[in-house]
């Protein structure tokens, strides 16, 4: 059971996180998978609260360095749906090779790609 609790853990921390930020809300577009949106757009999907057979997030990544190391996550993949072509990676949460803390920076750089300017704005005087 600890292996199952590490990734949901995980999710937990990084969905904190994110609804920490300026204008963060989360919605349930799709029954039980949960997303966290500002403005109105998505920039991180969690999943899943109960998923402990594939949890994991997939956040837009637009700088290179970033999504390159995103993507070199074990299992790590470019987001389905086309999303992928837009800088989406899904990043899976049952290696616990991923700090945290790593997670988190990428979801921070996720809802900066997205924000409006003066949320941005926000986050760097907070």
């Amino acid at each position: 059971m600890a292996t199952a609790s590490a990734p949901l853990k995980a999710r937990a921390k990084v969905r904190a996180f994110a609804l920490g930020l300026p204008g963060a809300g989360e919605e349930f577009p799709w029954e039980e998978d949960a997303v966290i949106k500002v403005n109105k757009k998505i920039f991180v999907f969690l999943g899943s609260e109960g998923n402990t057979e594939t949890p994991g997030i997939s956040v837009k990544l637009k700088d290179e360095e970033a999504h390159g190391h995103a993507l070199a996550v074990p299992g790590a993949a470019p987001t389905g749906y086309g999303l992928g072509r837009s800088g989406w990676v899904s990043i899976p949460l049952t290696g616990g090779d991923v700090p945290v803390e790593l997670l988190c920076d990428w979801v921070e750089e996720s809802y900066r790609t997205i924000a409006p300017k003066k949320l941005v704005a926000q986050l760097d005087a907070g």
